[in-house]
């Protein structure tokens, strides 16, 4: 047979499919002794991405009838797989791909979910998270002429399993740090993985990094949970203090085990692009935040663990960024753990207050003003609205926040809380009071005498004040929100929750604050309440609905 690409007949009419399906490697010749004449057509093929079998395939489904050594000709000028040459660019936001062909076939059997067409750049464009699965995808449609201009292949080098360093485990897992562990190796080293405060999360984050081998990002939510993961993984791991480096204010060192905050890693995420292949997001609930989705998305690495206590968003935006970092692959409650011996068992109080008259005469005003405002509109609505300029929604969001205020700040509930603080410091209990407001948070610290922290709490002052609470046998810690995190006081028993919520996310966190195991301990945390307010309404709902 000659160089010429080679003929073949079909005797049989074609329905239209089968004929498109025919066009993809072959042209149309003409008829001759009743048949339809087609020849072979090596452009049409190597566009589409066909190797041998898929030719081949295609002749015996149509019924096509050639020559033996059309099959040796086929595999003579498909030897070294399509003839596509593939270039992939990177421009600090974006991955790239331009292609010397038209993918054709290739494209809709491989890189569908992977790449769009932007017309703006005359290119296949993606998301850097997506950069490894591009490459393999790649490969799979038997590119081999691929020139990568990104500067992000040690993240195909990791997928390959190639190991930047070994560092030995020296601790032990527990069963379900193992079965945690199991399951993220298994989903091909990525998921979130949800462990209850004081569970261990971050030992199990350091199992990973042994198992793995790569260079490896850490982004924690505090400076006080960088310095934590330092110390774990010194302490879990024979990695030597010069592999870990902190990056975040004043003090940047890049090593191959790199711990950053959020925000430093927003800030400055062209610095880690290139060299670490896994991540690992502590707090992972914090990463749908549209300041922070970027670590997801920019990213490229293949290797992903997101942490948390209670990973799921009130505002649902959880479901649609989780995937990114693998989806959620393990979780285990308080509740078992605490049967199980490995956390303390716990108790929920749950106290209800009366508002004073006056302040249920200015609430019962203000909820009448806040419905005549929004009508039947949802909560989410109504922030939904704020969010477009909404004149009427800002002042319905206003009156709603002032009624907060004064459910979470009623007298009853401060005389409540000091009287519960006395009761449990005459026992001898550690405590740690959760606070909304900062007014309100020095003023129960001052009647009681007890440590205060809050958000504008300067860092060698907080470092200072929890230092002197961990070494009291018996106190009082109050904190506004800044306490829902990063704070280990594992003697800590009771917890007072003055400012009543709904999030299951934050009960949980501070419920979490006093679940560090000893012998004989049984935590207690008081929810207290003001009757005839939207905290009763949450506090029911989270007991229907099984939230604790």
């Amino acid at each position: 047979m000659s160089e010429e690409s080679p003929t073949f007949r079909v005797r049989r009419w074609l329905e239209s499919d089968d004929f498109r399906r025919l066009l993809r490697v072959a042209r149309y010749v003409g008829r001759e002794g009743g048949a339809s004449v087609y020849a072979l057509d090596l452009t049409r093929i190597r566009a589409n991405g066909y190797g041998v079998d898929d030719v081949l395939l295609i002749l015996d489904e149509v019924g096509a009838d050639y020559d033996p050594d059309l099959v040796d000709w086929l595999e003579k000028k498909l030897e070294s797989g399509p003839q596509i040459s593939v270039t992939l660019s990177y421009d600090g936001k974006m991955i790239y791909l331009r292609s010397s062909g038209r993918l054709g076939d290739i494209y809709s059997r491989y890189l569908r979910d992977i790449l769009w067409y932007d017309r703006k750049y005359r290119a296949f464009v993606t998301w850097p998270y997506k950069y490894v699965d591009t490459v393999m995808a790649l490969r799979r449609a038997g590119i081999t002429d691929i020139t990568d201009l990104t500067g992000l292949d040690k993240h195909v080098k990791a997928a390959e399993g190639v190991r930047d360093f070994e560092v030995r485990f020296t601790g032990e897992l527990r069963d379900y740090q193992e079965e945690a562990l199991s399951r993220w190796l298994k989903n091909r080293n990525s998921g979130i993985i949800a462990l209850p405060t004081g569970a261990g999360k971050t030992i199990v984050g350091a199992a990973a990094i042994a198992k793995v081998g790569v260079r490896t990002l850490i982004v924690a939510a505090t400076k006080e949970q960088v310095r934590q993961w330092r110390e774990k993984i010194l302490q879990f791991t024979d990695a030597t203090p010069s592999m870990i480096g902190l990056y975040y204010s004043d003090e940047k060192r890049k090593t191959p085990i790199t711990i950053t905050t959020y925000q430093s890693a927003t800030r400055k995420l062209m610095e880690f692009v290139s060299d670490y292949p896994l991540l690992i997001i502590d707090e992972v609930h914090h990463l749908p935040a549209k300041t922070f989705r970027i670590i997801a998305t920019g990213m490229p690495s293949p290797f992903r663990m997101g942490l948390s206590a209670t990973p799921e968003r009130e505002d649902g935006e959880h479901e649609r960024l989780f995937p990114l970092m693998g989806g959620i692959i393990y979780y285990i409650s308080p509740a078992t753990l605490a049967e199980k011996g490995y956390l303390a068992k716990y108790e929920i109080k749950t106290i209800k207050v009366e508002l004073t008259p006056q302040e249920k005469k200015r609430y019962n005003e203000l909820r009448k003003k806040y419905r005549a405002l929004v009508g039947s509109s949802t909560f989410e609505e109504v922030l939904e609205a704020v969010r477009r300029g909404d004149r009427r929604a800002r002042e319905a969001l206003k009156v709603h926040q002032e009624m907060i205020k004064i459910a979470q700040q009623s007298e009853a509930k401060v005389r409540k809380t000091i009287e519960i603080i006395n009761e449990e410091l005459e026992k001898g209990s550690k405590i740690i009071v959760f606070a909304q407001y900062v007014d309100l948070a020095k003023r129960i610290a001052s009647e009681v005498g007890g440590f205060l922290l809050t958000g504008s709490t300067e860092p060698s002052r907080r470092k200072v004040i929890l230092e002197s609470f961990k070494r009291v046998r018996s106190g009082v810690l109050v904190v506004t929100t800044v306490g829902d995190e990063g704070i280990d006081i594992p003697d800590a028993s009771v917890g007072i929750i003055i400012a009543g919520t709904g999030s299951r996310r934050q009960f949980i966190q501070r419920l979490g604050r006093l679940l560090r195991p000893a012998p004989g301990k049984i935590a207690r945390l008081y929810e207290i309440i003001s009757k005839g307010t939207s905290e009763e309404h949450q506090s029911r709902r989270r007991r229907q609905n099984k939230l604790i």
